[in-house]
């Protein structure tokens, strides 16, 4: 089973939806959880979704079955026993959860299901505090039991390492946090459509804030403009904390002021049209726990120039595709943009080409769903066998070559 064709998996994902919407609504709301196991599904695992809810409903999907219920920390004495109720009903063979925050939820797993390897996936989470001695210990707890920790970049890890929480013995798992279904569409229309300009158009998707930084991407568009007269910066964002302080740096700037377009909120159904009009795309993060605006850009092989904080790293291939630029540096931004953007369209051709290959290749919906059944083929090999967990893997291919290993011993 090293290719985990035919493993029964369980992905959890136990945080309730604040709005309380129904089931099938929050399955389109929340569209990357489910892709996540729709991926699985689709490299041979049988894999069903047990996601937070105060509705009980089960939903078919693209070939996973979406379980609705209260299992979470919200729902009091109740959670227990409709969590190990359904536990049982599925016998899975290897456990997923979602969200490294989730220390008792994982205790509760490891409980109800000792048997059972339990990965779990990382989004964005912080490690507690050592003086925070109880929520520190109970972190510890659940990450010694688990068979595998997913992060997107193996260097998100040693934050955890080094207050202790994650056993060295424990495999880290290089994955994505989920895909994409977003495709490219034809890019003239859709630059005419949108009144998209520049040479290059360059795209932001990503909230005004401190963490994705516009400040500093808006001194790199200035910069970059004596190289690049015709650089135009088209900005699409929802939440917004820094609009003022945007606007105003736009303001005094003549660099600026007729080059940058705050275009605001813009629906998911009208991505990929910004996505395909664009030339380029940028982003100022200075962390993520992945990057799902870069996957989708990726998807429709629009060239990034972005922060080179370790998600984005691995998402571009570590410099195989695109630029990457140190977070806060404006003048390395500016060097970075004028590099992504070639002389000669034949060869923005070619890197349009190029980073559409690579998203095919490694962050696909079908790329995704290898990584995961890789995953859990190497836990659930490394849960039948009585020889020690050695090294960690730092890739989902390497944990199912080194699971299959023992396994042959």
């Amino acid at each position: 089973m090293s290719s985990g064709t035919g493993l029964r998996v369980v992905q959890v994902c136990l945080l309730r939806d604040p709005a309380g919407r129904q089931p099938a609504e929050l399955l389109r709301a929340w569209p990357t959880t489910a892709l996540v196991a729709e991926s699985a599904a689709s490299a041979g695992c049988t894999v069903s979704l047990l996601m937070a809810s105060a509705h009980r409903e089960t939903l078919a999907r693209a070939g996973v079955e979406h379980h609705f219920g209260p299992w979470d920390r919200d729902a009091g004495p109740e959670a227990d026993s409709a969590l190990a109720a359904v536990l049982r009903k599925l016998r899975p063979d290897v456990l997923h959860l979602h969200g490294l925050d989730f220390a008792e939820e994982a205790l509760r797993l490891r409980r109800l299901m000792p048997d059972v390897p339990l990965l779990i996936q990382d989004h964005a989470d912080r490690p507690p505090p050592v003086w925070r001695w109880e929520r520190w210990w109970r972190q510890r707890l659940a990450l010694a039991g688990a068979a595998g920790v997913l992060f997107c970049a193996e260097e998100q890890a040693r934050p955890w390492r080094r207050r202790g929480l994650i056993p060295r013995s424990l495999p880290v798992i290089e994955l994505a946090e989920s895909s994409t279904d977003v495709t490219p569409v034809a890019r003239e229309a859709a630059r005419a459509r949108l009144r998209v300009r520049g040479a290059p158009a360059v795209l932001w998707v990503a909230h005004l804030d401190a963490n994705k930084d516009p400040l500093t991407v808006l001194d790199g568009v200035a910069s970059a403009s004596a190289v690049l007269p015709e650089l135009q910066l088209w900005c699409c964002f929802r939440d917004a904390p820094l609009l003022e302080a945007v606007r105003a740096r736009i303001r005094r700037d003549p660099r600026l002021a007729a080059r940058v377009h705050l275009v605001g909120a813009v629906p998911h159904a009208e991505i990929a049209g910004w996505l395909s009009a664009a030339d380029l795309f940028v982003a100022g993060s200075h962390r993520e726990g992945s990057g799902y605006a870069l996957i989708e850009a990726l998807a429709c092989g629009l060239p990034p120039v972005v922060t080179g904080i370790p998600s984005h790293r691995m998402l571009t291939g570590r410099g195989a595709i695109g630029q990457v630029w140190p977070a806060g540096n404006a003048q390395a931004l500016a060097r970075a943009l004028v590099d992504a953007w070639p002389a000669d369209p034949r060869e923005r051709a070619r890197q349009r080409e190029a980073t559409r290959a690579h998203f095919d290749r490694h962050l696909s919906r079908e790329a995704l769903g290898r990584a995961l059944a890789a995953a859990y083929a190497a836990a659930h090999g490394a849960a039948q066998s009585t020889v020690p967990a050695a090294a960690p893997a730092t890739s989902a291919a390497a944990a199912a070559s080194h699971a299959a290993a023992r396994r042959s011993r």
